[in-house]
This record gives structure tokens, sequence and C-alpha cells, in this order.
């Protein structure tokens, strides 16, 4: 029988090469500026290409770090006016990603997507809204380029969870990632105590003139969780010092944000570190809530402000009354698009109205109910706890003090994002959720490699390969191993 060929992957520097060609003919034709211009716009592209891992760390220090481009007025019906805010990352993202795409395309042993416990519900997610999409459109209540826009924009982040969880290799990648995203945790939190002389509520960089303070609370109440889990996990890491003054950055940040649903969202991630700390060191527990006592009369007087702002509004229309009790405009604002949400969900139950089909509603779930109707919801809801289940079959199964750490992390700061898309869209925002899955990616890939029974592939070995997948379709069931350790 005579031997199969080898099909040898082409060697980096070919590709570089090839692209000699097309850039020195760019170079003798155009003008300096536009060269720099195309350069720039291809870089990252070129990057992911060639190295993957390198296109991932620029998404990473790019989060909460590129400016935003507002293009025109996008929407429809209820959504006219209001246009796609495009940011630099949003671009980046895309050219990663596809750059990415590219090279799993042409390395055979790229060629496979790593199955996950979160692959098929993000899939049902996306489909119900790509579903509920076509319906508005095809009943005239979506232009089609408003919706195509729009759910890039809300889903480009899940090219991040992919890429994490293909590219990641072993623990040396998921502490680099972590480390590169606390820098930039550190950086954006410099930058909005920086802002904070000014007396405007402080937001992360190139937000525009009103700026989004509520954005940035929830991103740093995330990672908040992330700093303190490996803080109070023992022997997650060597020296805490510097995590704790990270901590406290981030604290004096979040304060100057102003935002009630971040510090709201703040709530059960100490429940959670209180729960942990009272089962390992009950003393320990008894001096922190005295410290927060203490701390409480500490707080600055503005953040005191703006909490009762919420019931000592001064009187104003549109304010909803209990008993004697006002809430304040925008809180009655958001009570509000709750009742709407159900007077526009009766109109179209099962799939909704459409991404930019419905109101505009500065809150997740009437968001996805009117949009998506009952199908989308259902499979949000599918998607949300399967995120819960992952991040805790981590933390109890993992054998790794670090990887569990990240994983208790990740858990108490999808709770806290829970309760703060109570009052806000989080869940489609995107400078919140490129960490939020990049850490989903690092959970799941983290529990794959500490866990003999979770998927394992050689891309080499069809055999293996095989029955990589075999593992791969028990893990997902139950998010856990199916060979006891």
């Amino acid at each position: 029988m005579m031997p199969s060929p080898v099909i040898r992957p082409r060697p980096d520097w070919l590709w570089t090469v090839l692209l000699a060609a097309p850039v020195a003919w760019l170079s003798a034709t155009a003008t300096p500026s536009a060269v720099l211009t195309v350069v720039a716009a291809v870089s990252p592209l070129i990057v992911s290409f060639l190295s993957p891992a390198s296109g991932l760390y620029i998404l990473v220090f790019s989060m909460l770090l590129g400016p935003e481009v507002l293009i025109g007025e996008l929407g429809s019906g209820a959504l006219l006016g209001r246009g796609v805010t495009l940011r630099f990352d949003d671009l980046l993202l895309l050219l990663v990603g596809f750059g990415w795409l590219g090279r799993m395309a042409l390395a055979p042993s790229q060629r496979i997507v790593l199955r996950t416990p979160l692959n098929r519900p993000i899939v049902w997610y996306v489909v119900g809204c790509v579903f509920a999409t076509l319906v508005g459109v095809l009943a005239g209540r979506i232009r089609p380029a408003s919706g195509f826009f729009f759910l890039l924009k809300y889903y480009e982040y899940f090219f991040i969870y992919f890429m994490t969880v293909n590219i990641v290799t072993d623990k040396r990648d998921v502490q680099r990632l972590v480390t590169a995203s606390l820098v930039t945790c550190g950086l954006v939190s410099l930058y909005a105590i920086a802002q904070i002389p000014s007396g405007v509520r402080v937001s992360a960089p190139f937000e525009g003139q009103e700026g989004e303070p509520n954005t940035l609370g929830g991103y740093l109440v995330f990672l908040l969780a992330i700093i303190g889990s490996l803080v109070i996990v023992r022997g997650a890491v060597f020296r805490r010092w510097p995590l704790i003054l990270l901590g406290a950055t981030a604290v004096v940040a979040l304060q100057a944000t102003l935002s009630r649903a971040s510090f709201l969202a703040l709530v059960p991630v100490l429940l959670g570190f209180a729960y942990i700390i009272r089962r390992r060191h009950p003393l320990l527990l008894i001096w922190a809530l005295i410290a927060a006592i203490g701390l409480a009369w500490l707080l600055p007087r503005p953040v005191v402000d703006r909490i009762t702002y919420t019931f000592n509004q001064p009187a104003e229309e549109g304010q909803i009354k209990v008993g004697a009790l006002r809430i304040d405009t925008s809180t009655s604002d958001r009570l509000r698009s709750w009742k709407q949400a159900g007077e526009v969900w009766l109109t179209s139950p099962l799939w909704g109205k459409g991404v930019t089909g419905g109101p505009f509603m500065d809150a997740m779930y009437p968001h996805v109910l009117t949009e998506t109707g009952l199908i989308g919801l259902a499979a949000f809801g599918v998607l949300l706890w399967s995120l819960f289940r992952a991040g805790m079959t981590g933390y109890h199964l993992s054998p790794d003090p670090y990887l569990q750490a990240i994983s208790l992390g990740f858990v108490l700061g999808f709770l806290g994002l829970l309760v703060h898309a109570i009052g806000s869209n989080t869940f489609i925002i995107v400078r919140i959720m490129e960490p939020f899955w990049l850490f989903a990616g690092l959970v799941v890939k983290g529990h794959m490699l500490g866990n003999p029974a979770a998927p394992q592939r050689n891309p080499d070995d069809s055999a293996s390969r095989t029955n990589g997948l075999a593992d791969e379709r028990q893990f997902i069931p139950g998010l856990g191993p199916v060979i006891p350790r």
C-alpha cells in the first residue's frame, strides 16, 4: 500500500512574504496617510492570523480603552434616532475574530472548534434572536440594516469566548490573560479616579461627553469579584498585597461612578464573600463585618446622597408614589418599562418584536422579552443557567487553587451582573461583556485542563480526536466529570 502523503502546514514566514507584494504596491501608488490607515486597519487581522494568542491579548488591552463612533440613525420604530455606537474595540474584535477564523480554516489541525457546555446554549440564544428579527423584518417593523448591525454588535463578544477556549492551552495562558485583564482594570480605575476633581460622574475612557458611569460600574463590580476571589482562596496567589491595592483602587473608582445599579450589584458579591469566609474563617468574618460597618460611616457624601436620592428627590412630574414615599424619576422610568414590556409582549408573545423592533428599555429582562418573546427569553434563561453551572463546576471540582479562585470570582461577578441587569442592558453592553465572556472561556477551559475527564484532543491523531469528542459529549450534560477522581 502506498503511504499517504503528509500535508505540512505552510510556515508563518511564507504568509509574510506573500503579503509583501501588495504592501509594496500600495506604498508606491497611495499617499502616506492612506498607507498608514490601511496598515493600521489590517495589522490586527494579520497579527491574529499569524498568532491567535497575540490577537487575544490585543483584545484584552483594548477593553474599555477604545474610542467610540456614532453611526447615523439605524434604529427603526421606537428606536428611530438611536444610532449604533461603534467603538474601536468593536472593529478590533471583528478583525481579530476574522483573523482567527482564517487561521483555523487554513490550518488542518485547528479546524475543529472545541465543544464546550456553553456552545449549544449560545447557539440557541443567537438563533432565537435572529429568528425574531427576521420575523420583524418580514412584518415591516425592522429595517434589515438596522437589525443586522444591532445583532452584530450585541453578540460579537461571543467571538471572545470561542477564541479563548480554543487558544488557551495551559494554566500559564490562563494566568497571563487574567494578569492582562487586571492590568487593564488598574489603568481604567486610575483614569476614573483622575476625573474625580472635575466633579462629574466618572466613566471609562472615550465614552463621549456624557459618559457611561453605569457601564464602568458594572465592569468594576465584575472585576472586583475576580480580585476578591484571588485574595480569599488559599494558595491562589503568592503575594496578595498587589491585588488588595488594585481592589482598593477599583473600589474608589466604583464609588465615583455614583451608579446605583452598580452599588446594588455589589451586594450579592459581598454576600458571597461573606458566605465563603464564614465557612472557612468565622472569626475573620466578624472582623470583616466590623470593618464594613466602620467604612460605611466613611462613605463620601456624594455616594450617600446618590443612594438616598432614590427616595429624597424633590417632587417632580413622572415620579411613582408608594404611599407617602416618592421614587425618583429615573427609577420610576425603569419601573414603568417593566409594565410597558408586558403590554408590548402581549402583541407578539412567542417571538417578540425582533431586535430594534420594540421600544428601547434600559433594563435587560424586559428588553429580552419584548424583542425576542418567550422563545428568546427561554433561550436566554438557559444560557444564564449554563453559565452559572459552568462556574460552580469549576469552583467545586478544580484541583488547582488559582483556577478555583477564577471560577469563584466568575460566579460571584455573574450574580452581581444579574442584579445590575435589573436597571441596565448589562448583557448586551460590549464593554462589560468582553471581559465577562473572556473569563467564561477561562473558567470552562480551566476546568478542562484540570480535570482528566474533560475533553482533551490531539488534532493530529484521528483516534484521539474521536475519543475526545466522545468525552466532550459526556461532559456537556452535567458540566462535570464523568470519571470520578
